[in-house]
């Protein structure tokens, strides 16, 4: 029974109350009621934007200190006890001597060295783990307590099996690295995991702020350009993941100009065959197109502010117009510092952070144009 029927059966109007004023009174509470269990909803779902951004964190800092392949057995559920002894250390270090990284990179390390990379590998499993009964516990009881539309439960549903099919694709992309001659894992199939983190980020963001009231009506503007951005947004990401699975961050490390130049010659950009493997082989490639990708979100951004400011000048839209732009402002100074320190651990971890936090940003806009639209 939801909390609205339980009320009209707990309060039952008085000889001397007017059916209106009841009706009012009902109204006003049931409302009351629905907004408290969609707060609650909110603040879980929000709960796992963050785990989630916490998640992308951990698997940048996973990435970069090479440990994604030192468990090399995909257990769901037994993997997630770690070895207890000095046995299970043996069989486990045992078993990533047999992989290609080990034999071709790692020959010489202790079991100590391998203990510090294991650890990151599971605690990074360990929240993939976590996040994912944490979403299910949140679901149930959602679901179970009807406290959503049918609809809205289907979705959330949907958000589920899209978080599933992120951990297979991680394990996947965690085999392609295991394969005989790999030291790492396909840049390709590393793109498609950091790409399936944000899609199931951007839509727990959004779910959340649908759930969240206007403060204001306002119209709706810049639907089309917020949308635009989005998009842009999530290329830029997969072109960072192309960018941090090739390694390409670690060449080239000068900017404006890229090996001399604003536009490197196509002898450099097109050097592989077949052509299409440039796109996500050829670091130079690789880089350049992340660049370019940078230079056209941003020149987007700032387009969408001025166009919003003289529109509409201090309404919601071009408020949040200028954080985007603000974001992707700083994303892009922090993208070109970390090229030219050459990605140590902190500022690779900073960029891939912000531009979850752009991408956070970026969602919060379109959805909020969209709501003002049905308003």
């Amino acid at each position: 029974m939801s909390p609205a029927k339980a009320l009209v059966k707990r309060q039952p109007a008085s000889a001397t109350e007017s059916p209106a004023r009841v009706t009012v009174a009902l109204n006003q509470t049931a409302g009351d009621l629905a907004k408290a269990d969609y707060a609650g909803i909110r603040r879980w779902l929000w709960t796992v934007a963050g785990l989630v951004f916490l998640m992308v964190v951990v698997g940048g800092a996973t990435r970069l200190t090479g440990s994604g392949l030192s468990i090399t057995e995909w257990k769901p559920i037994t993997g997630a006890l770690p070895p207890l002894s000095a046995q299970a250390w043996a069989e486990e270090f045992a078993k990533y001597q047999a992989s290609p990284q080990y034999q071709i990179l790692n020959n010489s390390m202790s079991i100590s060295e391998f203990q510090f990379i294991y650890w990151w590998e599971w605690g990074h499993r360990q929240l993939g783990r976590f996040i994912g009964l944490v979403y299910l516990a949140g679901f149930l009881v959602v679901a179970l307590r009807r406290l959503l539309p049918a609809r809205q439960i289907v979705t959330l549903f949907g958000m589920g099996l899209l978080l599933g099919l992120q951990g297979t694709i991680g394990w996947i992309m965690v085999a392609s690295g295991l394969q005989p001659g790999m030291v790492a894992v396909a840049p390709v199939k590393l793109t498609l995991h950091l790409t399936f983190a944000g899609l199931f980020f951007a839509a727990v963001a959004a779910f959340a702020t649908t759930l969240t009231p206007l403060r204001r009506v306002e119209p709706a503007r810049g639907r089309t350009t917020a949308w635009l951005l989005l998009l842009l947004l999530f290329v830029q990401v997969a072109l960072g993941g192309l960018v941090a699975g090739s390694k390409a961050g670690f060449t080239f490390n000068t900017w404006p100009l890229m090996d001399g130049t604003l536009v490197p010659p196509g002898s450099l950009l097109f050097a592989q065959t077949p052509f299409w493997e440039n796109f996500v082989d050829n670091v130079a490639l690789v880089q350049f197109n992340h660049r370019l990708g940078a230079y056209v979100l941003f020149a987007v951004a700032l387009w969408n502010v001025l166009r919003l400011r003289r529109a509409a000048p201090g309404s919601g839209s071009a408020k949040r117009a200028t954080a985007v732009a603000g974001l992707v402002l700083a994303q892009s100074a922090l993208g070109v510092a970390t090229l030219l320190l050459v990605v140590p651990l902190w500022a690779g971890l900073a960029h891939q952070a912000l531009g979850f936090a752009v991408l956070a940003m970026g969602v919060v806009h379109v959805t909020r144009t969209e709501q003002a639209a049905r308003v």
